[in-house]
């Protein structure tokens, strides 16, 4: 079945708002099974909007539309795809009394607001359409049928469309899927997309059915297996052997099977299942460590503390770093990274510190350190390992690619230490 995607916004054309609504919408639809050939932005204009449109319908057997149901007279998605289908709007009962209901309970927290008129051309629907209610919104959701093609129209806003669509439109086009479509996600850190892919590459070669594809994210590599089948038990048979030879060579890089699981939480989860603590070091990454470890619900049980150590005096202040070693070799040195390391275990009593220090640029560099220069020491019951990184790109992704490699040197010390040859490893 044929998918096409319409992204309805000025807003987007300006780029005054980044289209994340296309990048899901494409990633649920692929995950379906359904082919997706066409993605196309369309502004708030009657008669662009009403040629994209048809011609989405044409060629296409969903044709899935998001943005434009608001309110306001420039909101036209839904008048101009029911003239397109060749239905007629009326006022849906059901509708209506869930938007007084939203706006009465928004009015009770913004008394200086009211509801005005135009707030019921969002209960106006097409004629015969499917109505998906909207529990965080006022605009619902609409779907319709007509000689063989679908149209569904979704709101704009993410928080919206996307329980939207995966608490009532995935099981509605799951349904309309001649085969069921399952998938089991493998997510890999310390390894990169080529060499990842390289590694696999006979099973890709070799592919029908499960098929695998690799995706490149920061300092990781995400692995979906997808087969189809008539059922869901058969589709997981399929995969299951699959799955066991994955594992077999990615081992330990393996952190997880899990699709909504991170990194962080992988880490975390290690951290409390071997009863150690942890505390972090950081100057170039400014924090950004602590924050996506604080963000997992129950860090609070291992993470004990964090230092933002960006000037050499707080280094020496926070993190006993010698004045000798800085003055030696530098604030950006294996040296210097192994000592703020040990300095935050010994100050923090955890069995566990992580250390970062680098050149995030875009000045600062010099021929013998680069930016993109960065040094990473996990400490582990005061033994020492430390990494020497050279990444590229800009500050924010230097920061960003800083943080993953830190977590999954973090990951490799707990689990080398854990081995009976752990100490060949360390220094």
């Amino acid at each position: 079945m044929i998918v096409e995607l319409v992204c309805v916004g000025t807003e987007l054309l300006l780029g005054n708002i980044v289209n994340t609504n296309a990048a899901y919408l494409a990633e649920m639809c692929a995950r379906l099974g359904l082919s997706c050939y066409y993605q196309t932005v369309v502004g708030d204009n009657e008669e662009r909007m009403r040629s994209v449109i048809r011609t989405a319908v044409d060629r296409s057997d969903v044709v899935i539309l998001c943005g434009g149901l608001g309110p306001t007279e420039d909101d036209l998605t839904k008048e101009i795809a029911a003239e397109v289908m060749g239905k007629e709007l009326y006022e849906d009962p059901h509708s209506k009394e869930r938007i007084q209901a939203y706006m009465d309970n928004y009015l009770k927290t913004n008394p200086k607001m009211t509801l005005t008129a135009n707030n019921w051309k969002q209960a106006m629907v097409p004629e015969g359409a499917i109505v998906l209610d909207n529990a965080n919104g006022t605009a619902p959701g609409i779907i319709i049928e007509d000689g063989g093609k679908t149209v569904i129209l979704l709101p704009g806003p993410p928080n919206e469309l996307i329980p939207m669509f995966e608490n009532q439109v995935y099981p509605y086009l799951r349904e309309k899927q001649p085969e069921v479509i399952y998938s089991k996600m493998i997510k890999i850190c310390g390894i990169g997309e080529s060499m990842a892919e390289t590694m696999i590459k006979d099973m890709i070669d070799a592919q029908t059915n499960p098929t695998i594809a690799t995706y490149a994210k920061t300092g990781e590599v995400h692995l979906r297996i997808t087969a189809r089948a008539k059922d869901e038990k058969e589709a997981q048979k399929l995969i299951k052997p699959v799955v066991r030879e994955l594992k077999v060579r990615f081992g330990t890089n393996i952190y997880t099977t899990d699709e909504k699981k991170t990194l962080e939480e992988a880490v975390l989860e290690l951290l409390k299942e071997k009863e150690l603590t942890l505390s972090t070091a950081e100057s170039c990454t400014g924090g950004m460590l602590a924050s996506r470890l604080i963000n997992v619900p129950g860090a609070s049980d291992v993470y004990k503390e964090g230092f933002i150590t960006y000037s050499n005096k707080a280094k020496r202040k926070h993190l006993m770093v010698k004045k000798q070693t800085l003055k030696m070799y530098g604030a950006v040195s294996e040296k210097t990274a192994k000592e703020m390391a040990k300095g935050c275990c010994f100050n923090t009593g955890s069995d566990v510190s992580v250390a970062i220090t680098g050149i995030a640029g875009p000045d600062g560099g010099t021929e013998e350190k680069p930016v993109g220069l960065v040094y990473i020491a996990c400490c582990y019951k005061k033994e020492v390992y430390v990494q020497e990184l050279r990444l590229n790109g800009n500050r924010m992704k230097i920061r960003e690619q800083a943080t993953v490699k830190a977590l999954t040197l973090l990951r490799e010390c707990i689990l080398e230490n854990f081995k009976k040859d752990s100490s060949s490893s360390f220094s």
